[in-house]
């Protein structure tokens, strides 16, 4: 899902990522001339930020960080598929625990993932201090799962699974809605900047769209497994089956980021 949702939803990343180059274009204090800009990901994932990093800063080093030991073989293949598996190194790591020697570092990038943090100010109170002075830092987040059946017949379903997703991800404790803005600044980040990329893309779409709204249908209905009706689950595992063949489907989405300077 996560190599999908780059995929479809390129035009975004590829922006973001030309922000964040262009943001981190001056050297921060304290890096010497001669050495390469360094990159942590925080919550890598299947390592769609770190491999793009590596390729918008050159001769950057990137550090990608994961708790999952699978989703970073994933990376690495990827990396070294990329031609980049010099430039990126892999750590594994629970980063709600103590952090293992991050730095020093010139970003740090954290793309959907400081919502799954048990305590976002410590974990950015941290990644203040794995960067250099002047150091970027890019907090990247969305609210909910994207949205694929508006103005259908389904749509109304579609809603009601949302409904019931942000249900379950307030009694997990997700900060989905945190104040991130807030937390960035009480961290003891200065110069937050806050940009919101309203997301809205219309039929027709490519196969790779259609895939990814099968997968991420079909990663909510068994999410929602015990909290939905039976009628409900059947009804999104036959609309996820179908995907392919249909010509209304829509990608919409919010993605808010942050950028700010230690």
């Amino acid at each position: 899902m996560l190599d999908l949702d780059a995929e479809v939803l390129h035009e975004y990343h590829r922006e973001l990522i030309g922000w964040v180059g262009q943001e981190s274009a001056d050297r921060p204090q304290g890096r010497p001339a001669a050495d390469r800009p360094r990159v942590v990901d925080l919550g890598a994932g299947s390592g769609t930020g770190s491999l793009a990093l590596a390729r918008e800063l050159p001769g950057a080093e990137v550090t990608a960080v994961d708790v999952d030991p699978d989703m970073l073989a994933h990376l690495r293949a990827r990396a070294d598929a990329a031609g980049l598996g010099d430039r990126i190194r892999t750590v594994e790591a629970d980063l709600d625990a103590a952090w293992p020697p991050l730095g020093p570092a010139d970003v740090v990038w954290a793309a959907s993932s400081m919502h799954h943090m048990a305590d976002p100010g410590r974990a950015l109170a941290s990644a203040l201090r794995v960067l250099r002075p002047g150091g970027l830092l890019v907090v990247a987040e969305l609210e909910s799962f994207p949205r694929f059946l508006t103005g259908t017949a389904d749509e109304g379903l579609e809603d009601r699974a949302h409904a019931e997703l942000a249900r379950r991800r307030h009694e997990a404790g997700l900060h989905m809605r945190a104040d991130w803005a807030g937390l960035i600044a009480g961290a003891g980040f200065s110069a937050v900047t806050e940009r919101r990329f309203e997301i809205s893309l219309r039929p027709p779409l490519s196969p790779a769209a259609a895939r990814y709204a099968e997968v991420a249908l079909l990663r909510m209905r068994h999410g929602l497994e015990e909290r939905l009706a039976p009628t409900d689950l059947a009804a999104l595992e036959k609309i996820a089956a179908g995907m392919g063949g249909r010509s209304d489907l829509t990608v919409r989405t919010t993605r808010t980021v942050w950028l700010a300077r230690a």
